[in-house]
């Protein structure tokens, strides 16, 4: 795969072990390369700017700011950011981050799997993601 098909990844999970375990899932993936994490909004600007990358993975809640705040920063710094709000699905954000512009939701109880499907099509879709209880159900 050549490095111009590599999506290049920015994590901004709130908890290290939620941040060490999307960087596995990442790592896994051949076609993905995480380029910069963070665990907090003003970190997360820094590593966007810095790196530029295809696709972030933003946290709903933050210690800094809510993940759609932080979400509508990044997209206020660049219009065409591909931002995937990461939550539970007992959040009742999630239809607000949509409708603010996040190119999707991954839920924290989805399977490895399913959590890199979501990052590619997010990166390559035209529109946002499937519905979640599309995007939740399976293997």
């Amino acid at each position: 795969m050549t490095e111009q098909n590599i999506i290049r990844v920015l994590s901004v999970l709130q908890h290290p072990l939620f941040r060490e375990g999307m960087a596995a899932v990442i790592e896994n993936q051949t076609d993905m390369l995480l380029v910069a994490e963070a665990a907090s909004a003003s970190e997360a600007y820094d590593r966007f700017d810095s790196h530029r990358p295809d696709v972030t993975l933003m946290d709903l809640r933050l210690p800094d700011s809510s993940g759609i705040d932080a979400m509508n920063a990044i997209r206020a710094r660049d219009a065409n950011a591909r931002v995937v709000l990461v939550c539970f699905e007992s959040d009742l954000e999630i239809q607000h981050a949509l409708d603010a512009g996040a190119s999707g939701c991954i839920l924290k109880t989805m399977r490895p799997k399913q959590i890199a499907a979501a990052i590619r099509y997010a990166c390559n879709a035209e529109g946002n993601l499937p519905p979640l209880s599309a995007a939740s159900s399976g293997s």
